[in-house]
């Protein structure tokens, strides 16, 4: 009897690290939400978050402005992440750094339509002259993920080649 208990508890001993190291379902999730972003060439970017301290943690989504058409420098924050002496930028949003120029009417749409769209965790949409980045907690699944990424994606190429630079507005770039 004392043989079999020591060997079923040996055998345990052996099996539990195995159960540890197993994804759990939301590893799972997240591993196929970020195979669907590469897919449809979005780059994962693990880094420091341009908001204080967020709480849980942020993961950035990049969408690649084409190299010859850089895109505009800006930030905007959600609400509820922002400081009341920001100013309103769309619905629940701030600028934290507002675009040089005003953006067009084609833009302006865009970017209030992809506001609108953007899951409850998003919490920054920024701008720089390579990428138009998502900070968000990554609530979705891959099979949701095109109605995440169409919308940025519409919005990346609409503000494709709107760099803002110093000098008057009719300087070639």
């Amino acid at each position: 009897m004392t043989f079999w208990l020591v060997l079923g508890l040996t055998l345990l001993a052996m099996l539990s690290p195995v159960v540890w190291l197993r994804p759990s379902p939301r590893d799972r999730r997240l591993v196929g939400l970020r195979e669907a972003a590469r897919a449809a060439g979005v780059s994962v970017h693990f880094g420091k978050p341009p908001l204080h301290a967020p709480e849980g943690g942020l993961v950035a989504y990049r969408w690649r402005y084409p190299q010859t058409r850089p895109g505009p420098r800006f930030v905007a924050v959600r609400d509820s992440h922002a400081s009341e002496a920001l100013k309103p930028c769309g619905e629940g949003w701030r600028w934290r750094i507002e675009p040089l120029r005003p953006f067009s009417a084609q833009q302006g749409r865009a970017f209030d339509e992809t506001l609108a769209q953007l899951p409850g965790d998003a919490l920054v949409l920024e701008s720089t002259r390579d990428f138009l980045w998502l900070w968000w907690r990554e609530s979705q699944g891959a099979q949701t993920f095109d109605t995440l990424a169409s919308p940025v994606a519409t919005l990346r190429d609409a503000l494709a080649g709107d760099e803002a630079r110093r000098g008057p507005p009719d300087a070639p770039r």
